[in-house]
């Protein structure tokens, strides 16, 4: 599975040129021109890595490292072409996990990406997802919770994955219907909550929860234990 990258950059020439570079390494890369756009896009699909300039038209990149930082872990590196140490300290105050000035050397960026991801997930490959005692193969489909096959119809198991991917992230009813229902769909939300249903006693047990969020959504929680 390829690791799904989103810069953030209004910068014409940058951003392509930061994107290609990632893409001759088999990275699936995507591209938001402003803050709005990159919330959209954080809302809609699952990253492992986001670059995220500063100056931007409509929400600058604080603004939008903040929002993001409230719902997701997910690892952001700052690139700016601002230098005062007082910008970069509040980068990290907001949750950045590097800040990066330009110029910048491509191949130095991308050294820093590849090793964020594999500490976070190893030296395997993308194709594996564990919290608590739960884990999923994606390359065979396969869910084992503390080594137990764990046997999950096909949609349920792309609901799982869609959480284990954003543990502790709030998703809400009308994401995910739109995500595995489609944007036609004209039956009623409580589908979903149906799926969650079965879902919750299918991983009983395993240090992974699926909370509801009032008014919001649903969360996976991960047990520390």
């Amino acid at each position: 599975m390829k690791p799904n990258l989103l810069i953030v950059e209004d910068d014409s020439v940058l951003g392509p040129l930061i994107r290609d570079f990632f893409e001759r390494e088999g990275w699936d890369v995507v591209i938001a021109e402003d803050g709005e756009m990159a919330l959209e896009m954080f809302e809609k699909h699952t990253f492992q890595l986001i670059l995220l300039d500063i100056m931007l038209p409509k929400q600058d990149g604080f603004t939008v490292c903040k929002k993001i930082r409230e719902v997701s872990d997910i690892p952001i590196f700052i690139i700016t072409a601002r230098v005062l140490e007082e910008d970069e300290l509040h980068g990290y105050a907001l949750g950045a996990d590097d800040y990066i000035t330009k110029p910048f050397s491509l191949p130095v960026l991308y050294a820093k990406a590849t090793t964020m991801i594999k500490r976070l997930h190893g030296n395997k490959s993308l194709n594996r997802i564990k919290r608590g005692n739960l884990e999923i193969d994606m390359g065979i489909n396969s869910v084992t919770i503390g080594g137990i096959p764990c046997h999950l119809p096909k949609l349920q198991y792309q609901i799982l994955l869609y959480f284990l991917e954003n543990p502790n992230r709030v998703l809400t009813r009308e994401q995910i219907l739109i995500r595995f229902w489609g944007y036609d769909f004209e039956g009623n939300e409580r589908v979903v909550d149906t799926h969650i249903k079965k879902l919750r006693k299918a991983i009983d047990g395993s240090g992974c929860k699926i909370t509801t969020v009032h008014k919001s959504g649903y969360r996976m929680e991960v047990s520390s234990t």
